[in-house]
């Protein structure tokens, strides 16, 4: 488990690392979903072949729903759940599972490398002084947003933990030649340890680190959806 202790168990569904302390858990991972009971699934949920010796019954891993070998014959990393090695999928959750590795391969290194953004508060949000720069990045596990101060006039921040995080917004979003959205800035609202409503604005700097900035916000935007899809489940 990135960035933080974990203990190795073994479950019906495979061998997962999970942190010694579930309040220490990254907002990121998924429980392990309950299994559909065996007798409530005499057939495959997707062919509705009927389960008999030669026709077993399987689990997907990441849903839970029984089907036969063949509809589920997918045996793919699933990094929110933590498992050591490749598990049954079904086929409709193949493609999710897959779309969200390539986020945990690639994108996540973005932000935990962190990049550099102006950063302004809610008092500030109306004053044409210039902002502080700060270099952002995501903790090791995946709890908290760091803003390290990069000159005299940044002020040490308190970390964001993004589980108080209630909603973010796009900042500077345009088009590029290709139409895809792109965006230099990010919004946080999320509220701070004693429940006071916060908010915190990134801009990435009109320099050669805008490129990179416009890398970080569309990686956070993918982890703070996965965390909101999560909540609203």
């Amino acid at each position: 488990m990135a960035g933080s202790e974990g203990k190795l168990v073994r479950s019906k569904s495979g061998l997962r690392i999970v942190a010694l302390n579930e309040g220490m858990q990254s907002p990121l991972l998924l429980a392990e979903p309950p299994w559909v009971p065996d007798k409530e699934c005499p057939q495959c949920l997707s062919c509705t072949v009927k389960f008999d010796f030669l026709h077993r019954r399987h689990h997907c891993r990441r849903c839970g729903r029984c089907f036969c070998g063949s509809c589920s014959n997918n045996n793919i990393v699933l990094h929110r759940m933590c498992f050591v090695d490749p598990v049954r999928h079904c086929k409709d959750c193949v493609p999710i599972s897959m779309k969200e590795n390539e986020f945990y391969e690639k994108q996540l290194k973005t932000l935990t490398n962190g990049c550099s953004f102006y950063v302004s508060t809610e008092e500030e949000l109306l004053d044409n002084k210039t902002f502080p720069l700060f270099l952002c990045k995501l903790s090791q596990d995946h709890r908290f947003l760091y803003l390290d101060p990069q000159g005299p006039e940044g002020k040490d921040q308190m970390p964001v933990a993004l589980f108080r995080v209630d909603s973010t917004a796009i900042l500077g979003a345009s088009t590029d030649s290709q139409g895809n959205r792109v965006a230099t800035g990010m919004q946080f609202n999320y509220r701070d340890e004693l429940g006071t409503q916060c908010v915190m604005r990134l801009m990435a700097p009109d320099s050669g680190a805008k490129r990179a900035g416009m890398a970080w916000v569309a990686a956070m935007q993918k982890a703070m959806k996965m965390i909101m899809d999560q909540r609203e489940k």
